[in-house]
């Protein structure tokens, strides 16, 4: 069968984001095929600029929720009809169907509707990794958040938040601060017009935060280690700033006895059992309203080169879904 897909032939700007039709088969061994709603996330713009590595050409996009249309042999977990989602692996969700292997699916649950499901589980998965395991937030803490508004900011203020933390956030523009008071911050800095330092040097009197999180990558990463406090804890997952902070000596961390980390999704998820948990407290967690999931922009799989221009100038908030031409959420 043809299916319309997003495709790279060549590392470079939102241009490079091919509009294309491809032949997919049958699923396989162990195998499902889904009918897509995709989820976009800026690890995607890592990709399509080559700041994130993947061979030539392919199908962007790290998450997806949809229906099963065809169940490969051996596969019984699943079957035609049923609802799941998938996030970080495979790549290639930026597609009307898609064929994944069924162990890395994840049931929705009924009270979970699409364009939740498709905008929530990477990031909401990275969000219970950053607060429950690489650090674990806990009530008295004072967090800083970067990027407070974006998708997985929103998802860490309020986590942090409902823990009991002081949640410190930074935002781009005034416009997002709403959001960002709405998601759990205490205090909300527009870092376009502050100095983030200064604003957290008053806000903590001089005494620092116990944990950033930070998105941005270069541009705050040594403001951001400056917050903290003596034997603070420094989290650094993205670099939306398209630029790798520069290299660290360990030497730089010992005045304070920081600790430095850079976790990534795939390694707290190495089995289906962990997979299924971090799933699970997601959803949970937004069933018992602790977490709010803003899917604040939908666009046709086609506007993805839109959606990356859109993603790259700070003129998004929250969530954002591709759904395929034609299809409603």
């Amino acid at each position: 069968m043809w299916v319309k897909v997003i495709k790279v032939h060549e590392l470079g700007g939102p241009e490079v984001l091919s509009w294309e039709e491809v032949e997919i088969g049958d699923p396989k061994e162990g195998e499902i095929r889904i009918k897509n709603k995709a989820g976009v996330n800026y690890v995607d713009i890592y990709y399509r600029t080559g700041l994130h590595r993947a061979p030539l050409p392919f199908i962007p996009g790290k998450e997806a929720v949809g229906v099963v249309s065809a169940v490969g042999p051996g596969v019984t977990s699943f079957k035609v009809g049923d609802v799941v989602s998938y996030a970080d692996n495979p790549m290639g969700s930026y597609a009307e169907e898609q064929i994944i292997p069924a162990s890395v699916a994840i049931p929705i649950p009924p009270a979970i509707d699409y364009k939740t499901a498709a905008s929530v589980l990477l990031k909401g998965m990275t969000a219970y990794v950053l607060v429950r395991q690489a650090f674990k937030v806990q009530r008295g803490h004072t967090v800083l958040v970067h990027a407070a508004a974006a998708g997985v900011g929103s998802l860490l203020c309020q986590w942090a938040n409902a823990l009991g933390a002081t949640v410190i956030g930074t935002v781009s523009t005034e416009e997002k601060v709403g959001q960002a008071t709405q998601d759990g911050c205490r205090h909300v800095i527009v870092y376009t017009k502050e100095d983030f330092v200064t604003r957290v040097a008053e806000i903590t009197s001089g005494e620092g935060v116990h944990v950033v999180y930070d998105a941005v990558g270069k541009d705050t990463f040594q403001g951001s280690l400056a917050c903290l406090m003596s034997r603070g804890c420094m989290i650094s997952y993205g670099q939306s700033s398209g630029s790798r902070p520069d290299p660290v000596r360990l030497s730089d961390l010992a005045p304070k006895s920081l600790i430095l980390g850079r976790p990534g999704l795939m390694h707290y998820t190495t089995n289906h059992d962990e997979l299924l948990q971090a799933a699970s407290e997601v959803f949970a967690s937004i069933m018992a309203g602790v977490l709010q999931v803003h899917s604040n922009h939908v666009y046709l799989l086609s506007e993805a080169a839109r959606v990356h221009k859109d993603l790259e100038a700070r003129r998004t908030s929250g969530s954002i879904v591709l759904i395929p031409d034609g299809q409603r959420l």
